[in-house]
């Protein structure tokens, strides 16, 4: 099997706008997954979402082991760049815009940035740089 690797790319917010805990677990949870849903598509024959374990990476997310890692950024800039760098080099990637429904006074907030499950050396090439959260 070949290393898979996804990372979630948070921003750190400052302690005047901090989020609750649970609130960023939940931001973490959707770059994830979004990642992962990017690799899929709508079969219509089968009138259903399909993501294929043909991919490696998929495969090893799914049924095997893989690297998920947490990295932080301050800006709303930097989790833009790292998710058209992400996608610009074929990862898969999905960048999280929270509504402000319970938080952020209604006004809608990026969030994280998932990137992957994909190489592990692809991926430390893009956000190897970025401190653990």
């Amino acid at each position: 099997m070949m290393a898979s690797k996804q990372v979630l790319v948070m921003k750190k917010f400052p302690k005047d706008r901090n989020m609750r805990t649970g609130k960023y677990v939940a931001q973490g949870a959707h770059a994830s997954m979004g990642a992962l849903l990017s690799l899929g598509r709508m079969d219509p024959e089968l009138q259903n979402f399909v993501i294929s374990m043909e991919n490696p990476f998929v495969y090893e997310w799914i049924v095997g082991k893989f690297t998920k890692v947490t990295v932080y950024v301050e800006t709303d800039a930097e989790l833009e760049e790292i998710y058209v760098k992400a996608r610009v080099a074929g990862i898969a990637a999905a960048l999280i815009t929270d509504a402000g429904l319970t938080e952020f006074n209604g006004e809608p907030t990026l969030t994280a940035v998932g990137i992957g499950p994909d190489d592990v050396e692809k991926i430390n090439a893009l956000t190897g740089h970025l401190p653990l959260f």
